[in-house]
């Protein structure tokens, strides 16, 4: 429908109409408007499967049976933006089936300490890859003609405290690290709705927050779209109107309906702000019923085998010594753990899919060896050993040539709604592994879990697979990887430390009362390990495959550029094993001589190649100038300085394998701006700074007495003076003539000359 034809609808209605449009009618159904022809469209939990109530049923946990697909945090090992679109199609497909106009997923939240209990819900602790994966999931439900709901919008990175912690963060931080795991979704995906996040952001809710709804997302990003709570989320609704807040769900029974009436009434709330938030109501509700397809019901058959297929590509292979992976079938093999039966292959809370299959790995390896012998090894109810059950897996390995242990973290360490105290697995998982690698040297871990653990058994086990949470088929996908039908192909989105305290989050998570500090700035993850030179258990990006990779031959498409210009990047990459694979190609961009500080290098492209053994192919990058800015907060704009910058191809973020370097020329010169606090340094490295001062800081004498001779006692000389600010020059120069006034003249004269070189 038309913006004219919708502007029609609501100017027909009245005030308590169009209040009434602003709220949920119930859990997941907008309102409907007692003698007017609007539709009402449904909405349901995702992201990684359907979680659609039953029409007849009041309990918005008592969903209808669908397929459970990897969770986010195994999608994003992937690092494949054709694999998260056929996802999403696959999923827009179900909702089409089953009458659902929005899916309320993904989750582009950046994952900021391993402790946080959604992080499987979630991709990523770098930006980039977040958002690009976010976009490909997007774009894949909305071609089938369904919305997506993107979230948490933002800085939603604790479940402790969700509803009332504010996140202390600076701008740059903001900008740069979470706010830009959204921005490329919003800005190339077009997701139809956003999801506010239940906290404070610098002591304003999200629900309520102008700036981040309105002149950040709506104004500098161009989102058209329409703005959802999460649910529960909202404060004071009247003020949620004024920022931009469109949808509130669920229902608040007319409470909050009242509220914005009242409002309205008394003057408090200009009528031309409800009728916006009511607008884009009507513009959801009318593009959901007329995309509705009323397709026939999915098959379930096929979206298993997707989602097998799914998670084989997910799988990321930590660990091989001598090549002990894949597995052989003539081999006798033992399968020990609860987990190799029943496997934990999907997190807690709203994203929970009602599943009727789940495949275990002990019947997935039916069909690649008759020889494999289960044991049971410890159970995931409660975390004590139980003796009987850890004789009988010892006793199995002994006797088997290579021992494969299902373990991880159970269902009750890690859930929505609260975070985890600690990085360890259960002991009595912990103790199984120590007495079965010490029978059997061929061991090999296979992890369920939806963030990083400590591994203290890493130097025990031959070969470590990591999992994430695969939904309801991991355990076909697991045998898949483990018997070589499939060559291991993911890649980590997050780095795994080596111990909890090693995070940079440690000492300011989850906060204090109802404020968490984000103290690290924009060192997450990654960008916080390389810059302190600090060892992890795995890095970013880290996967390993059952092939070699050779990277070479990378070229620029030119040596500098400027800012309009776009930089092309290829490398060749060469399968040199004898197995066919895929592999993720990674760049990173490093600013060699920044004048603020800057992590070491920044993912900022990646492609996934697919090789035939002893096949080469051309990777091709395109750069433009976004890839080597940083948020200036002088100018509250990306700014591009110029210099030297590292382009860095490899497998990983700690394995580059092909550099290049070129010359990034900006248009946007910042004015400097000068004061008398200005340092004498500062004021002497701009050219008008020496003609205008340099007579006056000539004759400055600190009077410094030192030992120091020769170069020594100049150099010491130097450095304080360099970083003396100009109003000591009243002080420090025996001139009566040199006053706080002239200074002030003087400093006014290099601002005006320091504008005029900026216009040029």
């Amino acid at each position: 429908m038309d913006n004219a034809k919708i502007k029609e609808i609501l100017n027909s209605l009245t005030l308590e109409q169009k209040a009434s449009l602003c709220s949920g009618a119930d859990f997941w159904h907008t309102k409907k408007i007692d003698g007017k022809d609007i539709p009402v469209i449904m909405m349901s939990d995702g992201p990684h499967g359907l979680r659609k109530m039953y029409e007849s049923s009041t309990n918005p946990n008592n969903s209808i049976e669908a397929v459970c697909f990897p969770a986010a945090c195994a999608l994003a090992c992937s690092y494949d933006k054709e694999l998260l679109n056929e996802l999403g199609k696959a999923l827009g497909n179900e909702c089409q089936s089953e009458g659902v106009a929005v899916l309320l997923g993904p989750g582009a939240n950046i994952k900021r300490s391993p402790l946080c209990g959604r992080n499987f819900e979630y991709f990523s602790e770098d930006p980039y890859l977040a958002s690009q994966m976010a976009a490909s999931y997007i774009k894949g439900v909305q071609s089938m003609g369904v919305g997506v709901s993107l979230k948490h919008f933002a800085a939603n990175n604790q479940e402790s405290r969700r509803l009332s912690v504010s996140a202390r963060i600076d701008e740059r931080t903001l900008r740069e690290i979470y706010l830009s795991a959204f921005e490329y979704a919003v800005k190339e995906a077009k997701p139809q709705t956003i999801m506010c996040s239940y906290n404070k952001i610098n002591g304003e809710y999200s629900s309520q927050n102008k700036r981040l709804l309105t002149d950040i997302l709506r104004d500098e990003w161009g989102f058209d779209g329409m703005v959802v709570s999460d649910w529960g989320a909202v404060d004071d609704r009247v003020k949620g109107v004024k920022a931009g807040l469109d949808l509130e769900m669920p229902a608040s029974m007319g409470k909050n309906d009242k509220r914005i009436v009242d409002a309205v009434k008394s003057g408090e709330l200009d009528e031309k702000d409800l009728d916006r938030v009511a607008e884009r109501v009507l513009r959801l509700i009318y593009t959901g019923d007329e995309n509705r397809q009323y397709a026939a019901k999915w098959d379930k058959d096929k979206d298993r085998e997707l989602a097998r297929k799914i998670e084989s590509q997910c799988i990321v292979l930590l660990k091989n010594d001598k090549k002990l992976l894949p597995l052989k079938s003539d081999k006798k093999i033992a399968f020990i753990g609860e987990f190799a039966a029943k496997p934990r292959f999907q997190g807690g809370g709203s994203s929970h899919i009602n599943v009727t299959q789940v495949l275990s790995a002990v019947d997935a390896a039916k069909d690649y060896s008759q020889d494999i012998t289960y044991a049971q090894g410890y159970r995931t109810d409660k975390d004590e050993s139980d003796k009987a059950l850890l004789n009988e897996a010892v006793k199995v390995a002994e006797e088997s040539d290579i021992a494969v242990i299902f373990a991880g973290l159970p269902d009750s360490f890690e859930s929505e709604g609260y975070d985890r105290k600690h990085m360890r697995m259960p002991d009595c998982q912990l103790e199984l592994i120590d007495k079965i690698t010490e029978v059997n040297k061929n061991t090999v871990i296979v992890l369920h879990n939806g963030a990083p653990i400590e591994m203290p058994f890493a130097d025990k086990a031959k070969a470590i697979v990591e999992c994430y949470l695969g939904g309801e088929m991991i355990g076909g996908a697991q045998c898949d990887i483990l018997f070589g039908k499939v060559n291991p192909s993911g890649k980590l989105p997050e780095t795994f430390p080596k111990k909890l305290s090693d995070n940079p989050s440690y000492l300011n998570f989850p906060g204090e009362g109802d404020v968490v500090d984000y103290s690290e700035g924009i060192f997450v993850g990654y960008r916080y390990y390389e810059k302190k030179q600090m060892p992890v258990l795995f890095p970013f990006g880290h996967g390993l495959s059952y092939t070699d990779f050779e990277y070479s031959n990378i070229t620029l498409s030119a040596e500098e550029i400027g800012q309009k210009d776009i930089l092309t990047v290829t490398v060749t990459v060469k399968n040199t094993g004898k197995y066919d694979g895929k592999e993720t190609v990674e760049l990173y961009v490093r600013d060699t001589h920044s004048s603020v500080a800057r992590p070491e290098k920044e993912l900022k492209g990646f492609e996934k190649v697919f090789l035939k053994a002893g096949e080469s192919k051309r990777v091709v990058f395109k750069l433009d100038w976004r890839a080597f800015a940083y948020f200036n907060t002088s100018i509250n704009d990306w700014y591009v300085e110029y210099g030297q910058f590292d382009i860095l191809v490899g497998a990983s973020s700690q394995d580059i394998r092909q550099s290049a370097c070129v010359y990034v020329e900006s248009d946007n010169v910042i004015p400097m701006k000068f004061t008398l606090d200005s340092l004498g340094g500062e004021v002497l490295s701009f050219p008008e700074g020496r003609k205008i001062f340099g007579d006056v800081l000539s004759r400055v004498n600190l009077g410094f007495d030192s030992n120091q001779t020769g170069e020594n006692a100049e150099l010491a000389m130097q450095s304080m003076f360099n970083d003396m600010p100009l109003h000591a020059m009243v002080s420090f120069v025996n001139d009566e003539s040199i006053t706080r006034e002239l200074l002030y003249k003087m400093v006014d004269d290099l601002n005006k000359a320091a504008l005029e070189y900026a216009k040029k």
